[in-house]
């Protein structure tokens, strides 16, 4: 317990304003690199993801590679990278890193959006005269946005967690504090990046779960009206 005390102390020290790495300087670092990095796989993932869903073509070889991208150590791949591009590279190296490992969640979000749409609503479009344009924009991205959020969202809360490898390549962020303190058995610094680290984890994952519920198109959330009994008419007493 005291070390949580510790944590939260050195969370909220006015030292965390100062120094070479101030706190919310770091945050700001952290959430930049998730965003950023969420933001380019979002730029690729999203449009594939939709012709997946759409044609109904390459789905197979959509989710073997989205397997194989979950499966590749993300510190593995940052010092790659890193080593591949060069050491005046590392942020380039870092982002591509994270993006590599937010493709999966939001390639996955994308398509699947599309297929959970009822067929007969699909062709109901077409029938009425919809060009295949029309369906896309008017039918299918609207009805797969909920599931598109929810692969986004997962990407977040992955990329968000992982941003503090960048550290190991000499990139900023919450990061920092862990592997400076480590060494110096400062596990008070340890915990309290750690616990600002789950904190917007939790933050961005309240807004991602409020988002997918304002998504959702009104008439797919409307429950069905309540059945009312009809009213029965008074007998009449008859003599």
């Amino acid at each position: 317990m005291n070390l949580f005390i510790d944590a939260f102390a050195w969370i909220f020290s006015p030292d965390r304003a100062t120094g070479s790495l101030p706190l919310w300087e770091a945050i700001v670092q952290h959430l930049a690199f998730t965003f950023g990095s969420v933001a380019i796989a979002a730029i690729i993932a999203i449009p594939v993801g939709w012709l997946i869903g759409h044609t109904g073509r390459g789905r197979d070889f959509a989710v073997a590679l989205s397997g194989a991208a979950r499966a590749i150590p993300a510190l593995g791949l940052v010092v790659l990278l890193w080593l591949v591009l060069g050491v005046t590279h590392k942020t380039e190296a870092a982002v591509a890193s994270f993006v590599v490992l937010a493709i999966p969640s939001i390639l996955a979000g994308a398509y699947a959006g599309f297929e959970a749409i009822n067929r007969t609503t699909i062709d109901a479009g077409r029938a009425v005269g919809m060009t295949a344009w029309q369906v896309l924009w008017k039918i299918e991205v609207p009805l797969g946005l909920p599931l598109l959020i929810g692969g986004l969202r997962s990407a977040t809360l992955q990329v968000v967690a992982t941003v503090t490898i960048a550290t190991y390549v000499g990139l900023g962020g919450l990061g920092f504090y862990i592997l400076q303190g480590i060494p110096l058995r400062r596990f008070d610094q340890v915990l309290g990046a750690s616990i600002v680290v789950i904190a917007l984890a939790l933050i961005l994952d309240g807004m991602f779960a409020l988002l997918q519920r304002v998504v959702v198109p009104h008439g797919v959330t409307a429950r069905p009206a309540r059945r009312l009994t009809p009213l029965r008419r008074p007998s009449v007493a008859t003599s």
